[in-house]
């Protein structure tokens, strides 16, 4: 169902870009509800969404490193947005640098975090690649938790940070522990501290599940016309009898979990105990989707799921997130496009395609053409 109109949105109003991927210098000034962004491929369509992105969160959806957003001539790239978000405006500027540490600020203040970004406005980018999110591997489904909640929960983002760093420690001692045995003598430590943010990151991760099983059946009954029937559930470490239950009791869980593969561990040189292994079991009437289900099925979950995602992101801010559709729609058969472009009102959209075709009458707007890194 279209969103009721009185609903608050978060809004980026401008954006302005310089040697920020293929952009030299750049500044858009964009629609509050739907910005239509057009061109042929390899011209800079997604690097205006990734820009958009990283504003939200301090993290880039396709790099691996902040190096690959620096345009190639160039030493440092500048980005700097102007949001309306709970009532007021902000400037958000995030410079990167080759060799040294980012700078992120708010309204000219330094951000201490990313996570200070986040309380700002919140963007859900959806692609191409985010329709195999079902057939894919565990990690895929891990990070599209994550990702959620890290905006929704800032406590969750500091617990998954500290869990992902002792995983690192612990990780380096049982690869060199043979080599430096005196190095076995720090692993409690980083076994109690995985634990222990390991139990919080359980707990969230389970909580949120729950909700976004509702949401994305609801969304994939009504793609489906009522045919099909999708089930979420969220899987983590055996021991974990109850994963919304007591903090401490899922730690001591885990922690009885990690003690009894100690040995396994050192043996394998891997982490076989901790939420890092967790996984979203996604059935579709009442199959797992992952080994039964049609191209079009898993489709249409990705789809809900997503969608559920920005819902979710809506109901724990009270404002619409920002929506960047990365040529998702070319991929779908038309009754899955108008499912999309049916639950996207309410908020401000971004659309990627390749040719200025029907959506901006549909949708009205604004029209961006992108070529070889310029905006028209």
């Amino acid at each position: 169902m279209p969103a009721s109109s009185t609903l608050l949105r978060m809004e980026v109003n401008e954006l302005f870009l310089r040697d920020f991927r293929n952009y030299r210098e750049q500044t858009v000034s964009f629609d509050s509800r739907c910005n239509v962004i057009f061109g042929e491929n390899a011209q800079g369509k997604t690097n205006l969404l990734e820009a958009v992105v990283y504003l939200s969160c301090g993290k880039s959806p396709r790099a691996r490193r902040e190096q690959e957003l620096i345009r190639f001539e160039a030493d440092r790239a500048s980005l700097r947005g102007t949001v309306f978000s709970r009532d007021r405006t902000f400037r958000m500027e995030a410079s990167l640098y080759r060799g040294r540490r980012r700078k992120l600020t708010v309204n000219g203040v330094a951000a201490k975090s990313a996570a200070a970004l986040n309380q700002v406005y919140q963007t859900v980018f959806f692609c191409p690649d985010d329709l195999y999110l079902i057939r894919e591997g565990a990690a895929a489904r891990r990070r599209f938790l994550d990702t959620a909640l890290c905006q929704l929960r800032p406590r969750y983002a500091l617990a998954l940070a500290e869990y992902r760093r002792a995983y690192e420690q612990k990780t380096r001692i049982l690869r060199d522990w043979e080599k430096y045995p005196d190095l076995l003598s720090a692993l409690p430590e980083f076994n109690e501290q995985m634990v222990r943010c390991g139990a919080a990151v359980i707990q969230y991760r389970a909580r949120y599940a729950v909700r976004l099983a509702e949401y994305a059946a609801a969304n994939h009954a009504e793609c489906s016309g009522g045919r099909e029937r999708l089930e979420i559930s969220y899987q983590t470490v055996s021991a974990v009898e109850e994963p919304m239950g007591d903090a401490g009791k899922i730690a001591e869980q885990l922690r009885a979990h990690m003690s009894a593969h100690g040995e396994a561990e050192r043996a394998s040189r891997l982490c076989l105990s901790g939420p890092h292994k967790d996984d979203l079991l996604v059935r579709i009437n009442g199959q797992d989707a992952r080994l039964y289900s049609s191209q079009g099925q898993t489709r249409t979950a990705a789809l809900s799921m997503k969608l559920a995602e920005r819902e979710l992101l809506k109901n724990g801010s009270g404002e619409y997130p920002v929506l960047l559709l990365d040529d998702v729609l070319s991929e779908l058969d038309p009754r899955r496009q108008e499912f999309v472009l049916n639950r996207i009102a309410g908020g401000q959209v971004f659309i990627t395609c390749c040719e200025d075709d029907r959506l901006p009458k549909l949708l009205g707007g604004k029209v961006f053409h992108v070529k070889q890194g310029g905006v028209a």
